[in-house]
């Protein structure tokens, strides 16, 4: 039940509708900005209600804007009745008609680096902000919003909305607030330099300005985030986490790394990213901190073990081990974390200035260095790019954690040439597998080819990759291969087969 602690200005109380008729703002064409990231801090009611609607006949069908991935009851509930005609700037292969709806071209789909969107919605780029639908802890006697556990592109939506539609969300806990740091940059040529100098700085508003006119309706909600635990980390990413550890001890070892203390880190989502983090636990790092999107349970696990100092994100994955850690002690990791909108998280300006260490997971990534994070053999959209290209860019160092094969081992996550490149030879430095690390700085195409099949390749797969550089190098001496034909068809061998097959 919303009281005064959530709305607190009587007025509010005026406001509240049900999800049914704050869905009716919504019409067939709109630009509909929701909050949320990855998934987390995402509204759920109005879309759920929305997505009722048109399964019993509404015509709407929706541009639907977000900071990256947001949960089912927003994309796989729109999806599932052909509801949306566009999607940007990210989704997830977990809402699966949303992805059949992309794969199949009933859904546009506009992937960017998502540091780049919110300023191109500031600049005009793509037309108005019909709708912002905000997940909120509280809304201030001023109308301003108390965000939950995701920021994401929910202020520069809320800043160009036409209509706001506020979903209070009664299970998240209030001592949050504090946590939020919502910054938003001026448009050229007034824009001057991002602020942050320091992890932990605070240089924003720990809400979103808004106002009480400018919110249509509130709605009450009680769902909770979609989000599981994640599982426990595998040898083979134990080992991932052995050889990171021991590639950033070298680096301080040779003077590339701070001796005194580490430089900012940030992981990308997944199992893989969180059990990689995890590994730092038993490091002999100390004070740590994190410049990066979304902070995932290894995080919360590293700040109680003191491991971590601070942490600066546009989100935290709000699993059910997380929430009961943060119940137990909201004061620590309230102090300890700073959640910032996404296109400050993401800056490039921050993340080179701090020097951030950006390690993000690729679906495969090719023996040239070129790394492939969205599609699958050249055509299926997986998911985004994400905030990965934003940090592998811009990053002091830029690494590459994978396991060596997927699919039980039937195929190799190293290829002779990627079917697509996100992350070109030009924006990688390390790649790391269960085998070993790949320091290719500075190595000429052949010799980066010869260090990452042999450090990082299955030796299942090794002779097959020797096999196709031996060509490539063979056929077209002192140039990078280009040898598209072979290289796509030796791609497909080793992508769908864990037996070597061998030249005739």
């Amino acid at each position: 039940m919303l009281d005064e602690t959530r709305l607190r200005n009587p007025a509010l109380m005026d406001k509240i509708v049900s999800p049914e008729k704050a869905a009716e703002l919504i019409t067939d064409g709109m630009n509909v900005g929701v909050a949320g990231f990855t998934p987390s801090g995402y509204p759920k009611k109005t879309t759920l209600a929305l997505a009722e609607a048109i399964k019993r006949g509404k015509k709407c069908r929706i541009n639907l804007w977000s900071g990256a991935s947001v949960g089912p009851e927003i994309e796989e509930a729109l999806a599932a009745v052909d509801g949306v005609a566009s999607r940007m700037p990210y989704y997830a292969a977990s809402n699966k008609s949303m992805k059949a709806g992309i794969n199949e071209s009933r859904i546009d789909y506009i992937d960017q680096h998502l540091s780049h969107f919110a300023q191109q919605i500031d600049y005009g780029f793509y037309g108005d902000v019909d709708v912002a639908i905000v997940e909120a802890a509280a809304i201030t006697r001023d109308g301003n919003l108390i965000l939950g556990t995701g920021v994401g592109n929910l202020p520069m939506f809320v800043k160009h909305a036409k209509h706001v539609i506020v979903e209070v969300n009664t299970t998240i806990p209030l001592e949050i607030e504090g946590m939020h740091d919502i910054y938003i940059c001026e448009k050229p040529p007034k824009r001057r330099e991002i602020p942050i100098y320091h992890v932990s700085d605070h240089i924003g508003k720990p809400y979103v300005e808004c106002g009480i006119d400018r919110i249509d309706c509130i709605v009450e909600s009680d769902i909770v985030d979609h989000v599981r635990n994640l599982k426990a980390p595998c040898d083979t990413e134990k080992k991932i986490a052995e050889n990171l550890v021991d590639f950033l001890e070298n680096e301080q070892k040779h003077g590339r790394l701070p001796k005194d203390h580490m430089l900012p880190l940030q992981s990308g989502v997944g199992s893989i990213a969180n059990a990689v983090l995890l590994g730092l636990k038993d490091s002999r790092f100390e004070n740590l901190e994190m410049y990066s999107e979304i902070l995932q349970d290894a995080v919360f696990d590293l700040i109680k073990a003191g491991k971590i100092a601070h942490a600066s994100g546009c989100a935290f994955t709000p699993s059910p081990h997380v929430m009961k850690m943060f119940a137990a002690n909201p004061r620590l990791y309230r102090r300890a974390i700073t959640l910032r909108p996404l296109d400050i998280s993401n800056s490039p300006e921050v993340i080179r200035r701090l020097g951030v260490i950006s390690m993000n997971t690729p679906v495969e990534f090719d023996i040239y260095g070129q790394a492939n994070s969205t599609h699958i053999m050249g055509n299926t959209m997986m998911n985004g790019i994400g905030g990965s290209g934003d940090y592998m860019r811009n990053g002091y160092l830029t690494i590459f954690n994978s396991p060596s094969t997927g699919g039980g081992g039937k195929i190799s996550k190293i290829v002779p040439m990627v079917t697509h490149a996100d992350h070109s030879e030009h924006d990688t430095m390390v790649f790391i597998t269960e085998r070993g690390v790949a320091d290719v700085r500075g190595l000429s195409p052949i010799k980066r080819a010869r260090l990452i099949i042999e450090k990082c390749a299955h030796p299942a797969f090794q002779a097959e990759l020797y096999e196709y550089l031996e060509y490539s190098s063979r056929n077209f001496p002192g140039h990078e291969p280009v040898a598209l034909e072979r290289a796509f068809a030796m791609h497909e061998r080793l992508r769908q087969t864990g037996t070597m097959i061998r030249k005739q």
